[in-house]
Protein backbone atom coordinates (compact mmCIF):
# COMPACT_ATOMS: atom_id res chain seq x y z
CA UNK A 1 0.00 0.00 0.00
CA UNK A 2 1.55 3.64 -1.18
CA UNK A 3 1.18 5.23 2.72
CA UNK A 4 0.67 8.73 1.49
CA UNK A 5 -1.81 8.34 -1.37
CA UNK A 6 -4.71 9.03 0.63
CA UNK A 7 -7.76 10.95 -0.80
CA UNK A 8 -8.83 12.31 2.29
CA UNK A 9 -6.54 14.37 4.59
CA UNK A 10 -6.76 15.89 8.30
CA UNK A 11 -3.99 18.96 8.79
CA UNK A 12 -4.58 19.50 12.69
CA UNK A 13 -3.15 22.29 14.58
CA UNK A 14 -3.43 21.42 18.57
CA UNK A 15 -3.00 24.71 21.14
CA UNK A 16 -1.34 22.86 24.13
CA UNK A 17 -0.67 24.16 27.46
CA UNK A 18 3.02 25.86 28.02
CA UNK A 19 5.47 23.90 28.20
CA UNK A 20 3.37 20.54 27.21
CA UNK A 21 4.50 20.45 23.41
CA UNK A 22 8.07 18.01 23.82
CA UNK A 23 5.43 15.66 26.12
CA UNK A 24 2.76 15.48 24.17
CA UNK A 25 5.32 14.50 21.24
CA UNK A 26 7.23 12.04 23.21
CA UNK A 27 3.90 10.32 24.07
CA UNK A 28 2.31 10.46 20.69
CA UNK A 29 5.64 9.19 19.18
CA UNK A 30 5.64 6.18 21.16
CA UNK A 31 2.34 4.81 21.23
CA UNK A 32 0.13 7.03 18.69
CA UNK A 33 1.63 6.00 15.33
CA UNK A 34 1.58 2.47 14.55
CA UNK A 35 -1.68 1.84 16.58
CA UNK A 36 -3.36 4.53 14.37
CA UNK A 37 -1.74 2.92 11.25
CA UNK A 38 -3.06 -0.13 12.54
CA UNK A 39 -6.35 0.98 12.60
CA UNK A 40 -6.62 1.62 9.18
CA UNK A 41 -4.97 5.49 8.49
CA UNK A 42 -1.87 6.92 7.34
CA UNK A 43 -0.09 9.28 9.70
CA UNK A 44 2.04 11.60 7.69
CA UNK A 45 3.65 13.33 9.88
CA UNK A 46 4.24 15.07 13.37
CA UNK A 47 5.75 18.97 13.65
CA UNK A 48 6.47 21.81 15.62
CA UNK A 49 5.84 24.96 14.55
CA UNK A 50 8.96 26.92 14.68
CA UNK A 51 6.75 30.11 15.39
CA UNK A 52 4.69 29.11 18.05
CA UNK A 53 6.16 26.98 21.36
CA UNK A 54 2.83 25.48 22.32
CA UNK A 55 1.20 24.54 18.68
CA UNK A 56 1.92 20.91 17.13
CA UNK A 57 0.41 20.30 14.26
CA UNK A 58 0.10 16.60 12.28
CA UNK A 59 -1.60 15.50 9.40
CA UNK A 60 -3.29 12.14 8.78
CA UNK A 61 -4.57 10.54 5.59
CA UNK A 62 -7.88 8.13 4.88
CA UNK A 63 -8.89 6.35 1.84
CA UNK A 64 -12.44 7.44 1.85
CA UNK A 65 -14.88 9.77 4.32
CA UNK A 66 -16.55 6.12 5.34
CA UNK A 67 -13.01 4.69 5.92
CA UNK A 68 -12.17 7.62 7.96
CA UNK A 69 -15.03 7.21 10.33
CA UNK A 70 -14.59 3.07 10.61
CA UNK A 71 -10.83 4.23 11.46
CA UNK A 72 -11.28 6.92 14.03
CA UNK A 73 -14.07 4.85 15.61
CA UNK A 74 -11.38 1.84 16.21
CA UNK A 75 -8.73 3.65 16.84
CA UNK A 76 -10.79 6.43 19.95
CA UNK A 77 -13.23 3.04 21.00
CA UNK A 78 -10.00 1.06 21.74
CA UNK A 79 -7.49 0.00 23.92
CA UNK A 80 -4.18 2.29 22.88
CA UNK A 81 -6.26 5.68 23.01
CA UNK A 82 -8.06 4.47 26.39
CA UNK A 83 -5.01 3.96 28.45
CA UNK A 84 -3.26 7.31 27.21
CA UNK A 85 -6.48 9.93 26.49
CA UNK A 86 -5.94 11.00 29.77
CA UNK A 87 -2.43 11.90 29.56
CA UNK A 88 -2.71 13.26 26.18
CA UNK A 89 -5.69 15.53 26.60
CA UNK A 90 -3.79 17.16 29.69
CA UNK A 91 -1.40 18.70 27.54
CA UNK A 92 -3.94 20.19 25.12
CA UNK A 93 -5.87 23.50 25.06
CA UNK A 94 -7.92 23.16 22.03
CA UNK A 95 -7.76 20.49 19.35
CA UNK A 96 -10.13 21.39 17.06
CA UNK A 97 -8.24 23.62 14.71
CA UNK A 98 -8.54 20.80 11.85
CA UNK A 99 -8.66 21.30 8.01
CA UNK A 100 -10.35 18.62 6.08
CA UNK A 101 -8.75 18.56 2.60
CA UNK A 102 -8.66 16.72 -0.28
CA UNK A 103 -6.10 16.74 -3.33
CA UNK A 104 -6.96 19.26 -5.57
CA UNK A 105 -6.44 16.80 -8.68
CA UNK A 106 -5.37 13.12 -9.17
CA UNK A 107 -1.73 13.93 -9.17
CA UNK A 108 -1.66 16.84 -6.01
CA UNK A 109 -1.69 14.46 -2.79
CA UNK A 110 1.30 13.36 -1.04
CA UNK A 111 3.75 11.34 -2.57
CA UNK A 112 4.71 7.78 -1.15
CA UNK A 113 7.59 8.26 0.64
CA UNK A 114 10.58 5.48 0.76
CA UNK A 115 12.47 6.40 3.68
CA UNK A 116 11.77 4.04 6.81
CA UNK A 117 9.96 5.71 9.71
CA UNK A 118 12.31 5.21 12.52
CA UNK A 119 11.30 2.48 15.15
CA UNK A 120 9.45 3.20 18.27
CA UNK A 121 11.22 3.18 21.73
CA UNK A 122 14.71 4.16 20.33
CA UNK A 123 15.20 8.32 20.47
CA UNK A 124 15.55 9.52 16.91
CA UNK A 125 17.33 12.62 16.10
CA UNK A 126 14.89 15.47 14.55
CA UNK A 127 15.61 16.22 10.97
CA UNK A 128 17.43 19.18 10.07
CA UNK A 129 14.77 20.16 7.33
CA UNK A 130 11.51 21.52 7.49
CA UNK A 131 7.96 22.00 5.83
CA UNK A 132 6.39 25.05 5.18
CA UNK A 133 2.48 24.97 4.65
CA UNK A 134 0.68 27.94 2.48
CA UNK A 135 -2.94 28.50 3.16
CA UNK A 136 -5.14 30.31 0.66
CA UNK A 137 -8.40 31.71 1.85
CA UNK A 138 -11.16 33.26 -0.49
CA UNK A 139 -15.04 33.83 -0.05
CA UNK A 140 -16.05 30.91 -2.86
CA UNK A 141 -14.56 27.46 -3.61
CA UNK A 142 -11.52 26.98 -5.23
CA UNK A 143 -12.45 25.81 -8.55
CA UNK A 144 -10.91 23.83 -11.32
CA UNK A 145 -9.71 26.82 -13.09
CA UNK A 146 -8.09 28.33 -9.80
CA UNK A 147 -5.97 24.71 -9.84
CA UNK A 148 -4.96 25.31 -13.36
CA UNK A 149 -3.67 28.18 -12.55
CA UNK A 150 -1.96 27.24 -9.81
CA UNK A 151 -0.45 24.39 -11.89
CA UNK A 152 0.25 26.35 -14.85
CA UNK A 153 1.63 29.75 -13.45
CA UNK A 154 2.05 29.67 -10.26
CA UNK A 155 3.91 26.58 -8.97
CA UNK A 156 7.08 27.21 -11.43
CA UNK A 157 7.34 30.81 -9.82
CA UNK A 158 7.68 28.83 -6.50
CA UNK A 159 9.83 26.47 -7.62
CA UNK A 160 11.63 28.93 -9.30
CA UNK A 161 11.76 30.94 -6.16
CA UNK A 162 13.10 27.79 -3.86
CA UNK A 163 9.60 26.32 -2.41
CA UNK A 164 8.49 23.42 -4.65
CA UNK A 165 5.10 22.54 -4.01
CA UNK A 166 5.14 18.97 -2.50
CA UNK A 167 1.32 18.22 -2.52
CA UNK A 168 -1.71 20.97 -2.59
CA UNK A 169 -5.04 20.41 -1.55
CA UNK A 170 -8.88 21.84 -1.12
CA UNK A 171 -11.49 21.93 1.12
CA UNK A 172 -13.38 18.60 1.09
CA UNK A 173 -16.34 19.47 1.83
CA UNK A 174 -17.79 16.05 2.89
CA UNK A 175 -20.00 16.09 5.43
CA UNK A 176 -17.99 15.18 8.82
CA UNK A 177 -18.12 11.40 9.18
CA UNK A 178 -16.93 11.37 13.21
CA UNK A 179 -18.79 14.37 14.96
CA UNK A 180 -16.65 13.16 17.71
CA UNK A 181 -13.87 15.50 16.19
CA UNK A 182 -15.31 18.64 15.36
CA UNK A 183 -13.00 19.99 11.68
CA UNK A 184 -13.88 23.53 10.65
CA UNK A 185 -16.68 24.02 8.28
CA UNK A 186 -17.75 27.68 6.17
CA UNK A 187 -14.38 27.79 5.31
CA UNK A 188 -12.56 28.01 1.22
CA UNK A 189 -9.28 26.88 1.83
CA UNK A 190 -6.08 25.82 -0.28
CA UNK A 191 -2.94 24.11 1.04
CA UNK A 192 0.26 23.94 -0.45
CA UNK A 193 3.30 21.80 1.30
CA UNK A 194 7.21 22.34 0.53
CA UNK A 195 9.92 20.67 1.86
CA UNK A 196 13.03 22.96 2.72
CA UNK A 197 16.59 22.04 3.55
CA UNK A 198 16.72 23.80 6.48
CA UNK A 199 14.82 26.69 8.20
CA UNK A 200 17.62 28.59 6.87
CA UNK A 201 16.31 27.94 3.33
CA UNK A 202 13.28 28.10 4.57
CA UNK A 203 13.93 31.47 5.40
CA UNK A 204 15.89 32.82 2.45
CA UNK A 205 12.49 31.96 0.56
CA UNK A 206 10.18 33.91 3.06
CA UNK A 207 12.35 37.26 2.90
CA UNK A 208 11.42 37.33 -1.08
CA UNK A 209 8.80 34.83 -1.60
CA UNK A 210 7.04 34.37 -4.84
CA UNK A 211 4.70 36.92 -6.07
CA UNK A 212 2.36 36.70 -8.68
CA UNK A 213 -0.68 39.83 -8.97
CA UNK A 214 -2.55 37.48 -10.92
CA UNK A 215 -2.52 34.81 -7.74
CA UNK A 216 -3.32 37.84 -5.44
CA UNK A 217 -6.44 39.03 -6.99
CA UNK A 218 -8.00 35.21 -7.01
CA UNK A 219 -7.32 35.03 -3.00
CA UNK A 220 -8.89 36.92 0.20
CA UNK A 221 -6.23 38.48 2.58
CA UNK A 222 -2.94 37.66 2.74
CA UNK A 223 -1.79 33.77 2.37
CA UNK A 224 -1.55 32.04 6.08
CA UNK A 225 2.34 30.55 6.58
CA UNK A 226 3.05 27.39 9.10
CA UNK A 227 6.92 26.87 9.39
CA UNK A 228 7.42 23.16 10.82
CA UNK A 229 10.26 20.87 11.94
CA UNK A 230 9.15 17.26 12.05
CA UNK A 231 9.74 15.48 15.39
CA UNK A 232 11.86 12.10 15.30
CA UNK A 233 9.24 10.20 14.04
CA UNK A 234 7.72 12.02 11.31
CA UNK A 235 7.70 9.66 8.04
CA UNK A 236 6.79 13.21 6.01
CA UNK A 237 10.43 15.22 6.85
Amino acid sequence: MSTLRYPVVELRQYTLRPGQRDVLIELFDREFVESQEAAGMAIVGQFRDLDDPDRFVWIRGFASMPARATALASFYGGPVWKQHAAAANATMIDSDNVLLLRPATARAGFPALTAPRPPAGRQAAAAPSCLLVTLYYRDRPFDPAFTEFFEIQARPLLAAAGATPLAWFQTEYAENTFPALPVRTGEHVFAWFAQFPSPDHLGAYLRAPAFSPALAGMITGEPQRLRLAPTGRSLLR
